[in-house]
């Protein structure tokens, strides 16, 4: 796992043309590989980062966490204390495969898959195009907390996946997105992009049914669900990532990630 973070952090270095000497902060973000010292401590040293480097360790929010992770390292931003925050989000689902006949084990051991994501934030641009944190929110509904989860039993990790997920993804994620357009004064009609967890096939049709979506607004989510599989938390990067590549047009575009507690999150970015 250290390898696989720091091999998507060695890429965003070099997409943000920075050396490891200036990032300020590092947050990593995983449900899946739990370390004590934490992934911070391996991947600052394979990377070369300063001693004096803030690292924080984030871990537990399952597929949701790339949001939270980023909205932290906007504020470290904001706040003036970092010039240069590096995000990663790592996850080895393969590590968490516990099989038996449960519909949802069985489920889950078809759709999750290993990956890495990484991004530097900072209030300077590079040549390459520029996303903006304008806004964002967050939901935690704990009464919905057994529906989607890890449990412990033998010692492993098994994966509880309920079908109540896919529709409950989608209510929260609309009262996540309705409160955000509403606190930043923002209509619907202004969101020109849209870039979606892609928990699962039933996941994102029910955004689309939920948004009043076509297949063409969450294409970027379905290619990664079909090449990748859902990563857990850096799944939504590669959507980002898709989009910023596929030279979406920019303008205001909607980020949203959820997962274990329950929890949803959203992002409102503007991408020139």
């Amino acid at each position: 796992m250290p390898a696989l973070a720091t091999a998507a952090a060695e890429r965003a270095l070099a997409d943000a043309k920075i050396s490891a000497h200036e990032i300020d902060a590092i947050l990593i973000s995983t449900c899946t590989g739990y370390l004590c010292p934490g992934l911070t401590s391996y991947a600052s040293e394979r990377l070369g980062l300063r001693p004096d480097v803030l690292a924080l360790d984030l871990v537990g929010q399952g597929c949701g966490a790339a949001l939270p992770n980023l909205q932290t390292a906007h504020a470290l931003v904001a706040s003036g204390n970092c010039a240069r925050v590096l995000s990663i989000c790592v996850e080895v689902c393969s590590a968490a495969f516990y099989l038996d006949d449960d519909a949802g084990v069985l489920i889950s051991a078809c759709l999750f898959g290993d990956g890495a994501g990484a991004a530097v934030l900072s209030a300077s641009a590079n040549s390459g195009r520029r996303v903006k944190w304008k806004s964002g929110g967050s939901l935690l509904k704990p009464d919905d907390r057994e529906l989607l989860r890890f449990e412990q039993k033998n010692g492993m990790l098994r994966n509880i996946l309920t079908p109540d997920v896919p529709a409950l993804a989608a209510r929260h994620c609309e009262t996540v997105f309705a409160d955000t357009l509403a606190r930043s004064q923002t209509a619907r009609s202004q969101i020109s992009g849209w870039i979606f967890h892609p928990g699962g096939r039933d996941v994102l049709l029910a955004l689309r049914e939920k948004f009043q979506l076509t297949n063409g607004d969450t294409r970027w989510s379905e290619a990664v669900l079909r090449d990748h599989g859902n990563m857990s938390s850096p799944s939504v990067l590669f959507v980002l990532q898709a989009a910023l590549a596929d030279r979406a047009p920019g303008g205001l575009w909607w980020m949203s990630s959820f997962g274990a507690g329950f929890s949803c999150h959203g992002a409102l970015l503007e991408v020139e």
